[in-house]
């Protein structure tokens, strides 16, 4: 019987790939973020998971306005790191777990759930720009990625990102034996174009964060509009977080959070187990 030992909720931002790869961590721009992944990187290395699920968005690198798929499941050997425009990063591939892969999408399909099933599949800053903070490469992990819409309308709903994370964590307790660790990604608020460019929204990112551990269900009565009402256009990439909640259960015990606005977004971090 499969188990998930643990959920991270946390941004990403292509800022933060540029920070560590220019290892800012001495910055006093970006000291305090860089300490606030380190009891985050221990817990998890402590976790010692068999298997990440990383739930993110592509930003129009695997996928184009032409077929954008609501969900995304990458089932391979390998994910290749995408080339977003200058030049691939100097960190490695990431691993795929093809069987746990083709167990949650066929158990996702079962559960009437109908994802987008890549055997082939680039990743980009989804998921590059935090995993060196969390996981030091080369990564021997192997991950299963879900690739969520939160670009190209009509997007799923807060509920429906909520309920996959569910199926998801049925899915894996129907496996063998594994220990897995669901990781979602996503820019807290942020607004990155009009009249409204550089909204930032402290006060609602820590109230998500809140709610994200004791109440999710109210989170997922928000509609889109009132996401990217209270935390700006690009902001509904937090809808992904509710997938790592819903994988947890009922009830979850926190671990680690850390929260900072400094620039353009809100950064934020999570570490739950299962309560």
């Amino acid at each position: 019987m499969g188990q998930i030992v643990g959920g991270i909720g946390v941004s990403h931002a292509p800022s933060l790939a540029r920070a560590y790869d220019q290892d800012k961590r001495d910055d006093p721009e970006w000291r305090d973020i860089f300490e606030s992944y380190k009891p985050a990187a221990a817990w998890l290395e402590a976790l010692q998971p068999d298997a990440l699920v990383m739930v993110y968005n592509d930003h129009v690198n695997q996928f184009f306005f032409d077929a954008y798929p609501t969900f995304a499941l990458g089932v391979a050997e390998i994910f290749a790191q995408a080339d977003e425009g200058w030049g691939k990063r100097a960190l490695p591939d990431l691993r795929g777990d093809t069987r746990l892969g083709w167990h949650i999408a066929r158990s996702l399909v079962a559960d009437e759930f109908d994802p987008t099933i890549c055997q082939e599949m680039v990743v980009d800053h989804g998921v590059y720009s935090i995993l060196p903070f969390l996981m030091a490469p080369p990564w021997e992990t192997p991950i299963v990625p879900l690739a969520v819409n939160v670009i190209q309308h009509p997007l799923p709903t807060a509920r429906r990102c909520f309920d996959i994370g569910a199926a998801i964590g049925r899915s894996v307790a129907s496996y063998d034996d594994a220990r897995v660790v669901v990781m979602a990604t996503g820019g807290m608020s942020h607004q990155l174009h009009g009249p409204d460019f550089g909204h930032v929204n402290p006060d609602w990112d820590n109230e998500f964060l809140d709610l994200l551990e004791s109440d999710p269900a109210v989170l997922c009565e928000l509609d889109h509009s009132e996401y990217m009402r209270r935390g700006g256009a690009e902001s509904i990439e937090v809808i992904m977080w509710l997938a790592m909640r819903g994988a947890l259960g009922s009830a979850v015990r926190n671990i680690h959070r850390a929260y900072f606005a400094p620039m353009l977004t809100g950064y934020g971090l999570v570490c739950f187990e299962p309560g």
